[in-house]
């Protein structure tokens, strides 16, 4: 997100198989002002995939899917992540992906992780 843009105006897509989650998830996100949605959307349409991998060492095939389909920059989720900061930033240089979030993770983390990755930061 370019800075000044507000985020009702990007669209974030939520790829969580646990229903519970998905739901604190999206509702976390809408209650900040961000247009979310469980479904795909038209090529260009997301802003950015937050996409829960339930083992990061076999999700190579999923992410690049994810990446060509959107074009978007991707913030993983998983529980197999460890809280290190070194340790995230070469988990996401390995995935290729922007950022990542270890589970469980908190309201203002999320929040956190996802301007900085539509921020590009």
């Amino acid at each position: 997100m370019t800075k000044g843009t507000k985020p009702g105006e990007r669209r974030l897509l939520i790829v969580e198989t646990d229903d519970l989650i998905r739901a604190l998830i999206m509702r976390w996100l809408s209650d900040a002002g961000y247009i979310v949605t469980a479904s795909g959307g038209r090529p260009g349409d997301i802003a950015l995939v937050i996409a829960d991998v339930p083992d990061p060492a076999q999700a190579d095939a999923a992410l690049r899917e994810f990446a060509a389909r959107h074009g978007a920059p991707i913030l993983v989720t998983s529980g197999r992540l460890r809280r290190d900061p070194v340790a995230s930033k070469a988990a996401a240089r390995r995935l290729g992906v922007a950022r990542v979030l270890p589970k469980p993770f908190t309201c203002e983390e999320l929040l956190a992780a996802v301007a900085l990755c539509l921020d590009g930061s």
